[in-house]
């Protein structure tokens, strides 16, 4: 089986997140089939609701289309890596594979930080490949802080 990336999905959840002001960061959820089952960017500015990262309305929205509250054997892709909540919500949806782009040094819960996978506590670990489409989601998160930060 040939290996296919669906991070473009996610990315261009980012770039809508962005024009929404939103911090630029898009996940998707596919199932084994190979079918995107949800994607979502974030939302936590337009929602009031600082739970309402990418990973965790793609997760929501999944499982409503699947009626079942785990995604076994479902992959995510994220343009961020997912910090400690968003990193405990795949683990509790049981995720079969995290593929996510750009690290995240100051909130990543994943590789960096919180290390969520790594604690006892954890049940269930999915396998995590990070890097995938790193410099465009890089890119991305650059240049919408720049332009923050420039006051625009």
């Amino acid at each position: 089986m040939t290996f296919r990336s669906f991070m473009e999905v996610a990315l261009a959840e980012a770039r809508a997140a962005a024009v929404r002001g939103e911090v630029p960061v898009g996940a998707a959820v596919v199932a084994p089939s190979g079918r995107v089952v949800s994607q979502a960017g974030n939302r936590t500015r337009e929602l009031h609701d600082p739970t309402a990262h990418a990973e965790i309305l793609a997760i929501r929205a999944a499982c409503a289309d699947l009626g079942s509250e785990r995604l076994v054997g479902h992959d995510l892709y994220v343009t961020l890596e997912p910090c400690a909540m968003c990193a405990a919500a795949l683990a509790a949806a049981r995720i079969g594979r995290l593929y996510y782009g750009a690290a995240d040094p100051k909130s990543g819960g994943v590789g960096q930080g919180a290390r969520v996978f790594a604690h006892p506590q954890c049940h269930h670990v999915p396998e995590v490949y990070d890097g995938i489409d790193a410099v465009a989601s890089e890119k991305l998160l650059k240049a919408f802080f720049a332009d923050r930060r420039e006051g625009n």
